[in-house]
């Protein structure tokens, strides 16, 4: 056998299989592999070599099988195309799971999607210790369900609230968790995985060995309603119906555990099929394939060399800065994260720990591994120390003179070739470093908060910002595990300035008489993870009207802010940071503070506004900024706005972004919108012209 699936027999009788696809630096799953996955399946059936066992594994270095072949969702056309293919798979694994000879899958790398699917029609798994195998169904993040028997075998292997759970939320795990869940049957060291994968097909072979399986449980056979009712309501509350992946799921699981894996196979076919053609999946199918265009389009001229960092400086020890310092060491990198005083450098040590305490309480860290980071991190009074750093980034507050300053006591202290990063979130890297002595090694870095957890970075180049200086940025966000974007220099770049028009139209609408939980509720239905008042409490109001006042210098009356958000600032209401703004706090609970209302127009006499008109407001407020920001050259594509805006920004991903959005939508009608909006409410919704050329020409953003 020759391509992608080679064996080879063993003298004790045992046939190893290797996967190895050709050319690819993963393993997925085509519809070419399946015809030599039939041929190895043909001969574990019809045996023409003396086969006692088999052992599945990849000759990839940090890959088992990463899921299927995504391009061969997007040539599906139709239900009953994507159920065919949905079928074949189930075909396939059938025959895997009745073959005459045991087969074991030895898994090191990512177990992902059908590469776990397949793994779980062997009937024993080994997993590699390394901290690179992850096993998981990551299906509904793409708004599909798993489609070659995940959601019928998984449950009935670890039991339905296991199986629900990772099939629900997607997410993957380590191998020691996959053992402790049931997944695995065993986790070694790599070095002797395929060894003991082969001991175990032998054993499996010779009667004398018996895998232990969970299953479903008694219990949960007898709280079957239960379950399965409070997942729904589990899913509703978080998605609010928008996503109809995980509904499907839950579905397809219910019945096919209530009866034969054959019809529970046939249900999980259906609802495939119907899901691949869905709105919602070819709009996050899309975003998966922005993510990967922008690792392939880095925003720099090829071979541009890229500066490994191995020594980071980060001024400002806030919740930004440490967090940037904690993101670094994770990833290995050494941190000199200063600050002015004792006090407020300690309370950034105490938050960069507090963020691997955090996974080491979710079992994701040793205490080891959680000391080994923290000693990557040296605290520091002074700048002294960046000799020798290779990037130094600035992470204090949003004040040109104060970060004008730092960027010329950086330079004063470090190597002609360090680069300097400012993680402004409003003010034009080209002001930071109109009197820098090397402008060439500026640029701006746009974090997220909190860093940890936030996926996006946006890098921001200058006219005079050097490619090699990109080059090292995005290398190191990368680095960090971020989906990195390069934009152009302007008030707010393209994140914070599609954010400020949403955010001020919210603001608007308060002041016209709008309740905030009506606000925030109206836009949540729509599908953003927080409402734009709730976000504006967690950034910090200060914070917002402090960049309100940078983007209307620059902009003009397009994003002059509401005169009462200044009365609000005066009150003393910074938003949860000091448990008043437009909610009270009490701890992580919140409650509408409705004495907020004597600082806007109207007072406590609140008007009701119908969500469509909220939702309408906002969201074309939102888009018609990112064609603006694309008209301008700020952003580089449409790919480049789409994944900005759901990755930093919380744009409902199963719209795909806001140039996806547009595309459905369709530029004519959305001109349209905001032609009607612009006559009932100023200048401000002017249609970008770029939009209107779109509209004119009936072309689309993404062709």
């Amino acid at each position: 056998m020759s391509g992608a699936l080679t064996t080879s027999l063993r003298e004790d009788g045992v046939l190893v299989a290797t996967l190895d696809v050709p050319g690819e630096k993963v393993n997925t799953l085509s519809r070419a592999l399946f015809d030599e996955f039939r041929v190895w399946l043909d001969e574990l059936h019809a045996p023409k070599r003396p086969i006692k066992a088999c052992v599945l594994w990849s000759a990839k270095p940090d890959n088992f099988i990463a899921g299927a072949d995504i391009e061969d969702f997007t040539k599906v056309r139709s239900e009953m195309e994507a159920e065919e293919l949905s079928r074949a798979g189930h075909a396939l694994l059938g025959r895997l799971e009745q073959s005459p000879v045991p087969v074991v899958a030895a898994i090191h790398g990512a177990c992902l999607g059908g590469g776990l699917e397949t793994a779980l029609a062997c009937r024993y798994r080994v997993a590699s210790d390394d901290a690179r195998t992850t096993l998981g169904l990551p299906e509904v993040m793409l708004g599909l369900i798993p489609g070659a028997g995940g959601t019928q075998r998984l449950p009935r292997l670890v039991g339905l609230g296991r199986g629900l759970d990772l099939i629900l939320t997607g997410r993957a795990l380590k191998a020691t968790r996959a053992l402790k869940a049931g997944i695995v049957d065993e986790v070694v060291p790599r070095a002797i995985l395929l060894e003991t994968a082969c001991r175990a097909a032998k054993a499996l072979a010779e009667g004398r060995l018996t895998p232990v399986r969970r299953g479903i449980t008694a219990v949960e056979r007898m709280a079957r309603p239960l379950i399965f009712r409070k997942a729904r309501t589990s899913v509703l509350e978080k998605t609010h119906g928008l996503y109809p992946a995980p509904l499907q799921a839950i579905d397809v699981i219910e019945a096919g555990t209530a009866t034969t894996l054959t019809a529970g196979l046939e249900r999980e076919a259906k609802a495939f099929g119907t899901l691949a053609v869905s709105p919602q999946s070819r709009a996050l199918v899309s975003l998966f394939f922005a993510t990967q265009g922008i690792k392939k389009d880095a925003g720099y001229p090829e071979g541009t060399p890229v500066r490994e960092v191995q020594k980071l400086g980060v001024v400002g020890a806030g919740l930004m800065g440490a967090g940037i310092a904690a993101a670094a060491a994770e990833a290995g990198a050494r941190v000199r994260l200063r600050d002015a005083t004792p006090e407020a450098l300690g309370k950034g040590l105490r938050y960069a720990r507090d963020v691997f305490e955090e996974r080491r309480r979710r079992g994701s860290l040793t205490r080891l591994e959680v000391e080994r980071r923290v000693d990557r991190i040296a605290g520091a009074l002074d700048l002294s120390g960046l000799r020798r750093a290779d990037l130094v980034i600035e992470a204090v507050f949003e004040d040109l003179e104060l970060k004008r300053k730092v960027l010329a006591e950086v330079e004063e202290r470090t190597a002609d070739d360090c680069v300097f990063a400012s993680n402004t979130s409003s003010i034009p890297i080209g002001e930071i470093a109109a009197q820098a002595k090397r402008p060439g090694r500026v640029l701006g870095m746009h974090f997220f908060s909190p860093v940890h957890k936030m996926p996006l970075l946006e890098v921001i180049a200058t006219a005079r910002t050097e490619p090699t200086a990109v080059a090292t940025a995005v290398g190191f966000g990368r680095r960090l595990g971020k989906h990195v974007i390069v934009v152009g220099d302007g008030p707010g770049f393209y994140t914070t300035r599609a954010l400020a028009a949403y955010m001020n139209e919210a603001a608007r609408l308060l002041e016209e008489g709008a309740a905030t939980p009506e606000v925030d509720a109206a836009m949540t239905a729509f599908g953003f993870p927080v409402g734009p008042v709730t976000l504006l409490d967690e950034v910090g109001i200060d914070v917002g009207a402090k960049v309100a006042k940078v983007m209307h210098r620059h902009f003009g009356a397009r994003f002059e802010p509401p005169g009462s958000m200044a009365r609000v600032v005066e009150d003393g209401r910074c938003g949860r940071k000091n448990g008043r703004g437009f909610y009270a706090y009490d701890g992580k609970k919140k409650r509408p503070d409705e004495s907020v209302y004597a600082l806007l127009p109207g007072g406590a006499a609140r008007r009701p506004f119908e969500a469509r008109v909220i939702q309408e407001r906002l969201c074309f407020a939102f888009l018609n900024e990112a064609a603006l920001c694309l008209q301008e050259g700020i952003l580089r594509s449409p790919r480049d706005g789409d994944v900005g805006a759901v990755f930093g920004l919380g744009f409902p991903p199963f719209l795909g972004g806001p140039f996806r959005h547009l595309d459905r939508l369709g530029p004519r009608f959305a001109a349209e919108v905001l032609e009607r909006l612009r006559s009932a409410h100023g200048e401000r919704f002017a249609p970008a012209p770029l939009l209107l050329d779109h509209a004119r020409e009936g072309k689309a953003f993404h062709p």
